[in-house]
């Protein structure tokens, strides 16, 4: 049976919450299922991969964030756009370990392996 693999880019941060806690659910959810998991933060969304910010995060009806976060990092990737990191003046070090800095290249790099599937919110 061929990999399933899951690649989520998130490109919203917490000025649109219900887009935010959406992407994280369904990486959350497809990782709890099996999938291969790969969660993308760009824009403002970078922020969330730094230790406490995902934490003040509260959407009435969804899960922790937090929780939804730790779940990806434990069962797949959590990487941060180079650029975006970059703009915020973040490093690796900055952000939850596990947590990865890579660019577009890698990006399309895993969008296009055989099995692959993307979503962007």
């Amino acid at each position: 049976m061929p990999s399933r693999k899951l690649i989520i880019k998130l490109t919203v941060g917490v000025e649109s919450p219900e887009k935010l806690s959406q992407a994280f659910t369904v990486a959350a959810t497809a990782a709890a299922s099996g999938a291969e998991i790969s969660l993308w933060l760009t824009g403002e969304s970078t922020w969330l991969a730094v230790p406490g910010r995902a934490e003040m995060f509260s959407l009435p009806h969804a899960a922790g964030l937090s929780d939804l976060r730790d779940a990806v990092l434990a069962d797949g990737r959590l990487t941060v756009c180079s650029q975006c990191a970059a703009r915020r003046d973040l490093a690796e070090a900055d952000l939850l370990p596990g947590t990865l800095i890579r660019g577009a290249a890698a990006f399309v790099e895993e969008v296009l392996q055989d099995g692959a599937q993307a979503l962007v919110y």
